[in-house]
């Protein structure tokens, strides 16, 4: 099982942002329990697809204002309905990684009950977490269109640029980079959860 554990960075010179984020991420399908706050500017939630945690891990890095803890392992069952009522190592691992990811490249760390499991996950998710939080704008805006399913042609027409750019621009944001570290992150989490 994953527990994701996220605080906001910054939370005392800057506005409550835990709401509005609580409120884009909803309810996702791919989660065991929603996201709900936790305490002050921190949320948590539990997942059982490292798929949908890298996903999830990614965006938030992306939105520049978080720092992602996720704790791999076992919890408590049954699982009590609220979120922040959970229990468990991996709820344990996520507090330690969310305050390791206070000062992590990328500002994401994987913890879990097996040491090497959980540094292999984490390398290849901070590698990948560090590479979208450099993306610009205009990279941002390709990939976001290559990730909704878009052609480069399509892509091209959507943001009224060439498609020789919008090569240039996924070249340049590490689209293909991107793609294959997230199938890696994914691997290394199944494997540290087993």
């Amino acid at each position: 099982m994953f527990v994701l554990t996220v605080d906001q960075r910054g939370s005392r010179r800057d506005v409550d942002r835990v709401a509005p984020l609580l409120a884009e991420l909803g309810d996702r399908a791919a989660l065991v329990r929603p996201f709900q706050r936790t305490a002050g500017d921190e949320i948590q939630a539990v997942a059982d697809d490292p798929a949908a945690v890298v996903d999830l891990a990614l965006d938030l890095v992306a939105r520049e204002h978080w720092s992602i803890g996720i704790g791999v392992g076992p919890v408590e069952d049954p699982l009590p309905a609220e979120t922040r009522a959970g229990r468990g190592p991996a709820f344990e691992s996520a507090r330690t990684a969310v305050d390791r990811a206070k000062s992590a490249p990328g500002r994401v760390a994987v913890e879990g009950p097996d040491p090497d499991s959980a540094a292999d996950a984490d390398t290849a998710l901070a590698l990948v977490a560090v590479l979208v939080a450099r993306r610009t704008d205009e990279g941002r805006a390709a990939v976001e269109q290559m990730r909704h399913g878009s052609t480069q042609t399509d892509a091209a027409r959507a943001l009224g640029i060439s498609k020789q750019a919008v090569s240039q621009r996924l070249s340049t944001a590490g689209w293909h980079v991107e793609t294959a570290g997230r199938r890696l992150a994914e691997r290394l989490l199944r494997k540290a959860d087993s």
